[in-house]
């Protein structure tokens, strides 16, 4: 949302009495916005005693589902179930939650689910575990409203307990990754573009990816570089939700009012926005329709100026982004860079709309145009483009967003 929209907004409203604007303070939960079920699981995620009885025999790898389920996911749509046994777990994607044409072919979503695989692949070894992972190989296809019913496994990690010679459970290994799990959130906020960052850090995410994945980091630090991501990037958002289907499918995943959170426990939320914590707390008293209208001009206004504020533009390339295997990778590698970045007191965030439109394009069998764009900028046209990022120094810490709890995402 831009915030000089919100602010205009917020000009138009009067606030009659003490009574009532106490009222939405209570109604929207004001005093404490990330509190309540929605919020829990960034909390209990390695809380054992959150198990019931009668999951005792699992509460090794209910451990890691709560890791995994804390991953990060694209528009917060959450695509994943987990079938849970003693020695394995299987992610399987609900096809059902997807953002309609802003992800066509679930290239997002199988994104997501590997940001959970790879949570999941930290969290194995902080309590125990070896993990081996067995990939269930397809090509992306459009999610038609048939598809859209199924539900699809696409890994299966194998555990074993790790042992002494003894036959005593080993020490266990937290990685600073690892450690880094309930305090990574995408942070929208402004970004401050004079404050690089460490060239140590560069270092360090230059080599994220490991040696035998299929998959590359480009950094973009220039600002002519930047400046070229950035107008490719404004004008695919423009692109994109001037087409009411995709401004529909996306408005469909914000959550504008507590009591969405709370039923929903997904999606965007206001306190997602990127505003600062006063403008958070008059955004909760407005009206949803108010809003609605705001974020409508706020994805049209000021994108590229908060974009190019960015000192860090990244962006991740695979040999095919319509491999399921390789989305996964790509999201294996997001989440890696997302949790390096917090570790080391970084800010991140996606901004996908350049690449999203690479699918739009796709699916109205447009010429590639943005496909050949970012690839001649990564000089690596082979290599092609999935995943585009920000990161930075943001004027404001972000919070937690909703999420829904182990339960719910369990396959019996």
């Amino acid at each position: 949302m831009d915030r000089r929209a919100f602010l205009r907004g917020v000009s138009t409203l009067t606030i009659v009495s003490t009574s009532s604007s106490g009222w939405l303070a209570y109604d929207y939960d004001l005093v404490n916005p990330n509190d309540g079920p929605a919020y829990q699981p960034w909390k209990d995620w390695q809380d054992h005693t959150a198990n019931s009885p009668a999951d005792a025999p699992l509460a090794g790898p209910l451990t890691l589902v709560r890791a995994a389920i804390l991953a990060a996911s694209p528009h917060n749509t959450q695509p994943w179930r987990f079938k849970v046994s003693e020695s394995s777990i299987e992610l399987i994607l609900d096809r059902s939650r997807f953002v309609g044409d802003l992800d066509p072919y679930l290239r997002e979503e199988a994104i997501g689910m590997g940001c959970a695989l790879e949570n999941l692949l930290l969290a194995a070894p902080a309590n125990g575990y070896t993990a081996t992972v067995t990939l269930f190989p397809a090509q992306l296809t459009q999610n038609t409203p048939e598809a859209a019913s199924k539900f699809e496994t696409v890994a299966r990690v194998h555990l074993t307990p790790v042992l002494t010679p003894a036959l005593t459970p080993a020490p266990r290994q937290a990685s600073d990754l690892y450690r880094a799990i309930p305090n990574r959130h995408t942070n929208r906020h402004p970004y401050d573009p004079q404050q690089p960052l460490p060239q140590a850090f560069l270092d360090e995410l230059a080599h994220l990816p490991h040696p035998d994945e299929d998959a590359r980091i480009f950094l973009f630090t220039d600002p002519t570089q930047r400046r070229k991501i950035v107008d490719i990037s404004a004008l695919a958002n423009q692109t994109l939700y001037s087409d009411p289907r995709i401004e529909s499918a996306s408005q469909s995943w914000l959550r504008l009012s507590r009591r969405d959170v709370r039923l929903h426990q997904d999606g965007i939320d206001i306190d997602a926005f990127g505003l600062s914590p006063a403008m958070t707390t008059l955004a909760n008293l407005l009206p949803t329709s108010t809003l609605r209208n705001m974020v409508d001009k706020g994805q049209k206004e000021g994108y590229a100026e908060r974009m190019f504020a960015a000192p860090l533009i990244g962006i991740l390339g695979v040999r095919n982004r319509y491999d399921r295997a390789q989305c996964l990778l790509a999201g294996r590698l997001w989440q890696r860079a997302h949790l390096l970045a917090t570790a080391r007191g970084h800010a991140a965030r996606p901004c996908s709309e350049a690449i999203e439109l690479i699918d739009y394009e796709r699916l109205q069998n447009r010429p590639p145009v943005t496909l050949d764009q970012l690839g001649h900028i990564t000089g690596a046209p082979d290599w092609q483009p999935i995943f585009l990022f920000l990161m930075g120094h943001a004027s404001h810490t972000a919070g937690p967003g909703p999420r829904r709890g182990v339960r719910a995402v369990l396959d019996a």
